[in-house]
């Protein structure tokens, strides 16, 4: 017996006339027109008999599908590219030359750092650009303040010469009341105009120890606060204002980072000005508390002292300050000598031209 769905020829043998096809629709033709056992039914039609179907099967679930991962690419075509055409390189025909003298060039101006482009870093102002008005500005002020105090100190002194002269005669009234307001308001001009040296001297110090590391890309030797204890606290600041004004001097001199600073002698200078300066306040203040005629006149040459003592300060802490600045901020070009050339030993001879330049004068 054949297989299900397996469609085999039927024996040979003799068809009754009044069997069918399986398939009604195809044409029907009698047996007797194959009279050949071997061919009973032509190839397109139907098998006789019985026809074997295959059982039916449960369907099987069909696995989930995925979304095929596809990645979109928009190119254009190629009719929308323009191509540039290649452009042919010319060949060197030498340095320009001009028929006449050209009347263009770059302004008669030396280089200098760009500080006005909005939105880059060369618009923020680096410690080094403060330098140059800080300067200036506190030089103007401390000179000013040495005269204010050798005024005071004048003033001081007269007082001094008059106390000494009433001890043999009496002073006219109107000459006292001059020496007394002459003094008062020295002394508190003085007082006063003190506070913006000190303030700006400070500053200065904070911007030109950080100029200097910027310079020498390397970090200040010492902290912010520590240098503001080394300057401002009573009796700390006398051994601790030399160390922090000696690091400042090692540093705008370029120095090796691991050398010991040493200080020159106008900082030498300096730190005895301002050590003298604080020694004479302190023995001013307490001598003032002192009763006693003779302690009231002795406080009066004491302050006499002192304001010389804060001049003298002054005018040292100006040429300190003038100093740094000039080491620290570019060379100026009007500090520059102009060299001439007077002669040349030892170069060769130039070449004479034997034709003359275009457009040259005649």
């Amino acid at each position: 017996m054949p297989p299900p769905g397996h469609w085999a020829p039927p024996q040979a043998g003799p068809v009754h006339p009044d069997q069918q096809f399986a398939n009604p629709n195809q044409p029907q033709y009698p047996a007797q027109a194959y009279p050949h056992p071997a061919y009973a039914r032509p190839f397109t039609a139907a098998p006789q008999g019985a026809i074997h179907r295959p059982a039916p099967q449960q369907p099987q679930p069909s696995p989930p599908k995925r979304a095929a991962k596809l990645r979109w690419v928009a190119s254009p075509p190629p009719s929308a590219v323009r191509r540039r055409r290649a452009v042919p390189a010319t060949p060197y025909s030498g340095p320009p030359s001009y028929p006449v003298p050209p009347r263009w060039g770059f302004p008669n101006l030396t280089w200098r750092r760009p500080t006005n482009v909005p939105g880059t870093a060369s618009g923020e102002i680096r410690p080094i650009d403060r330098i140059p008005v800080l300067a200036r500005s506190l030089t103007t002020i401390l000179w000013t303040f040495a005269v204010l105090a050798v005024i005071a100190a004048g003033a001081e002194s007269w007082r001094y010469a008059l106390l000494v002269e009433s001890r043999d005669s009496a002073l006219n009234s109107s000459v006292v009341g001059f020496s007394d307001a002459f003094v008062m308001l020295a002394g508190l001009l003085t007082t006063i105009f003190s506070l913006l040296p000190a303030g700006l001297s400070i500053w200065w110090l904070l911007v030109a120890r950080q100029a200097a590391a910027d310079e020498a890309e390397v970090a200040p030797p010492r902290p912010v606060w520590q240098v503001l204890v080394g300057v401002l606290v009573p009796i700390a600041n006398l051994p601790l204002a030399l160390s922090v004004v000696s690091e400042l001097e090692h540093a705008v001199l370029r120095r090796p980072r691991d050398e010991r600073p040493k200080p020159s002698r106008l900082v030498l200078g300096w730190w005895g000005a301002w050590v003298a300066n604080w020694v004479l306040l302190s023995v001013t203040i307490i001598w003032r508390i002192r009763p006693g005629v003779q302690a009231m006149a002795d406080s009066v040459l004491l302050v006499a002292l002192t304001d010389l003592a804060a001049a003298a300060l002054a005018i040292v802490t100006a040429l300190v300050i003038r100093r740094f600045s000039h080491l620290l901020m570019p060379i100026a070009p009007g500090r520059l000598r102009d060299f001439r050339v007077l002669r040349i030993e030892g170069a060769p001879e130039p070449e004479l031209r034997t034709a003359r330049p275009v457009g040259a004068a005649r």
